[in-house]
Order: C-alpha cells, then structure tokens, then sequence
C-alpha cells in the first residue's frame, strides 16, 4: 500500500471533508498550509449543472481577475502593419503574421495566451489543430480576436484568465498565488465565479451551481459553501 507523505497528512490535518467552508475561512486555510518550495497557485473548480455536449449548455468566457493571476504571461498576437506596431508598444511578447503561424506549425510555442485581429483569423484558422487541443486558439467570444490589440494584450498580461466547461460538467481556473493577501484572494475567486454565473447559458436548467472547492497547486482541496460567493454573505 502506498505510503502518504508527511507533508500531505499534515496538510490535511483538522479538516473536516465533508463540510462546506465559508470562502474566507477555506482559503486562509489553504494559504496557512501552502508549504511547498514555490508560490502555490490556488485554484477554484466549479461543478455546474450543465451538458456541454449540447451547443446551448456550453459555457464559455473571461474574466479580468481584480488583483492578478499572479504568474508572468506571455502573449503572442497575429497582425500586421499598425495594429502590429500597437501591439508591440503594449507589451506583446511575440507579434507577427505568416512568419508566426510557420513557427506555431513546427511546433515552437513559446506563448500563453494568443490573440488576433480578425483579418488575421483566415490565416490563423490553419492552426486549429496546433492550438485548439491547448485551449489557445483566438476566439471573439473570449475577447482574443479584435481590433482593440492593445487592451486585450494589456488584459492578458494583467489578469485575463480564460474559462470553459469540459465534459463533466466543471469549470476551473487558476485565482492568484498562496502569497497573495487573503482579501485579494477572495476578491479574485468571487470575480471568477461571478464571471461563470453571468455566463450561465440558455440552456441551463435546475440548480446551474451544483458544488464549488478551492485547493492549492499542492494541497488539499476544500468544498465551499456557494452561497459565501457573493459580496453580500
């Protein structure tokens, strides 16, 4: 039998599996038992009472976390000409047109997060095999095809952090860094929840959040009580 680490029994310890945390309380929880030799992400995972397979219960979007995701991103933008030069001047990381999309198609993706404007797209679009199965292809929905370059690319490098359902229904993003303060925490998953609840699709019936859990990159991860989402609780 496999033997469980010190570390993650000690983690674990005084916590109660089957109890709904209020937000606050859950994550100063996984903060305090963050102990590994990097700056743990903390996560939030959402179980929603969709199908994804069916086109009107999909849910998709971004969202512009208040205080950061806390991790450097590097963006690369398709476009030409003086939409080019606008993305350069706002921090892109990798700008170009045919030039990227031969280096994207060897394989060479040293980017995060891609955008493009939508001339660019009928190019781009030879890369769907390349970059849909990483979640990086540029989408209008999620603000990664527009002609505002240099408010997307100041977005994505600011705390834009993309999100859809898979197939079970549960949707998952990355809030911030164990080192951030507790407050700031708090305001960034209750910023990702609010952009899941308003993204909640036609198609949703019945109860649209079902279960919702924080955890950090290696710790354990603590069931929320939904209703301590809001403001408000």
């Amino acid at each position: 039998m496999a033997k469980t680490a010190k570390r993650v029994v000690k983690s674990r310890e005084g916590l109660d599996p089957n109890k709904s945390y209020d937000l606050a309380e859950a994550v100063k929880m996984l903060k305090e038992r963050a102990t590994a030799k990097f700056d743990e992400t903390i996560e939030i995972a959402m179980n929603l009472g969709v199908d994804p397979r069916h086109a009107d219960q999909m849910v998709r979007g971004v969202v512009n976390l208040p205080n950061g995701t806390g991790r450097t991103v590097r963006v690369a933008v398709f476009a030409r000409g003086a939409k080019a030069e606008e993305a350069t001047k706002a921090g892109a990381d990798i700008v170009g047109a045919e030039d990227l999309v031969e280096t994207v198609q060897k394989g060479e993706i040293n980017f995060d997060r891609c955008i493009a404007t939508p001339d660019m797209m009928p190019l781009v679009g030879r890369l769907g095999k390349v970059l849909g199965p990483r979640g990086m292809m540029p989408n209008p929905k999620v603000g990664t095809v527009t002609m505002d370059i240099a408010s997307a690319v100041k977005a994505s490098k600011g705390g834009a952090v993309e999100f859809r359902v898979e197939k079970a229904g549960i949707v998952h993003g990355g809030v911030g860094k164990a080192s951030f303060d507790l407050d700031k925490l708090v305001e960034n998953v209750r910023a990702f929840a609010d952009a899941v609840v308003k993204a909640k699709p036609a198609g949703a019936k019945g109860n649209y959040v079902k279960k919702v859990a924080v955890s950090s990159t290696m710790g354990p991860g603590l069931k929320i009580d939904p209703s301590t989402l809001t403001v408000a609780s």
